[in-house]
């Protein structure tokens, strides 16, 4: 199976659109080459592929953890 990739679509929903654009721009440079997303309304659209479940795994790991960071600025700063 020469080529198969593993794929996953994430819907990240935020309490509004300003939310969600701040959270993305903060998390979208990291992304290049890893992750294609957008922000869709209140929610960030991010798609991942990749080579293998476990490189699916660690680059979603990954973003998830700069999301959560990112968000908790913007609510502090928004506090």
């Amino acid at each position: 199976m020469a080529g198969a990739k593993v794929t996953c679509e994430l819907h990240l929903e935020f309490p509004s659109h300003e939310v969600a654009d701040k959270v993305h721009r903060s998390v979208v440079l990291d992304n290049q080459g890893y992750i294609v997303s957008k922000v869709d309304g209140s929610a960030i659209v991010a798609r991942v592929e990749a080579e293998s479940l476990r490189s699916l795994l660690h680059t979603m790991d990954d973003f998830m953890a700069c999301v959560s960071v990112a968000e908790g600025v913007v609510k502090k700063k928004d506090a």
